[in-house]
């Protein structure tokens, strides 16, 4: 199997550029935490992987399938669950997850039987005829997990996605992803934390917008830790948010 590849990836607004010669890949069964402080250049690369703005210069690929060559084979592999919320509050977490199998064009037995795969593997089953607005915040955060994975994607991209979660939450939701890519998936976790990294995760610090490191989290704290390793390749001077 193929997972994410991104080689010489380069973005610019204007005379800012975002991201400068953007290069590492994701393999299947990995979480890759991308690592980087507020104005990094993580959500323009997470927009350049979706497809919602084109690629500039270099090229990314998707389980194989050239994303601006092939967008449709590219896309259709990959599951995304972004910063914001984009749920409909007023729907229970069953019809919001029949509605989006339906875009993927899942119906009947087929929907079913991946609505109800992918709300067990988020422990998410017993809430599934719960409207999403009496839902907590972990909860929601693991439905939208759950609907990134109806369609089977090889690929799972989460951005920020344990923002504005209390800590037991974040613990709950990161523990959910890593199994995830246990299971075999390629996941692509942007991040400014370094607490929801472990060791044996591959970490891709990004940095005004270029790639400063790509290893094991092991390997990048060294002898002193993964915060401080962080902290002086970033931002010498600020405390490093964990």
């Amino acid at each position: 199997m193929i997972g994410l590849k991104i080689s010489h990836v380069s973005y610019s607004y204007g005379s800012f550029k975002a991201l400068d010669d953007v290069s590492f890949s994701v393999e299947p069964g990995r979480f890759c935490a991308l690592l980087g402080p507020n104005g990094a250049g993580k959500s323009t690369l997470f927009a350049l992987l979706t497809r919602l703005i084109a690629t500039g210069e270099g090229h990314i690929s998707v389980a194989g399938f050239d994303i601006a060559r092939d967008p449709r084979a590219a896309l259709a592999r990959i599951g995304v669950v972004f910063q914001q919320p984009t749920l409909d509050l007023d729907m229970t977490v069953l019809r919001n997850l029949r509605y989006f199998a339906g875009l993927h064009g899942l119906s009947g037995r087929q929907a079913a039987s991946a609505i109800e795969a992918a709300l067990t593997q988020l422990g998410m089953a017993e809430r599934a005829d719960e409207q999403v607005r009496a839902l907590n915040g972990g909860h929601r955060r693991r439905m939208e997990i759950a609907r990134a994975l109806i369609h089977g994607p090889q690929i799972l991209l989460l951005d920020e996605p344990t923002v504005g979660l209390d800590a037991a939450s974040r613990q709950a939701i990161t523990d959910h992803v890593h199994v995830l890519a246990e299971s075999g998936l390629a996941v692509l976790w942007a991040t400014h934390l370094v607490d929801e990294i472990r060791p044996t995760d591959q970490v891709v610090v990004l940095h005004r917008g270029k790639v400063l490191s790509n290893s094991s989290a092991e390997d990048l704290a060294g002898g002193q830790g993964l915060a401080k390793a962080f902290l002086s390749m970033t931002a010498e001077g600020r405390e490093v948010p964990v």
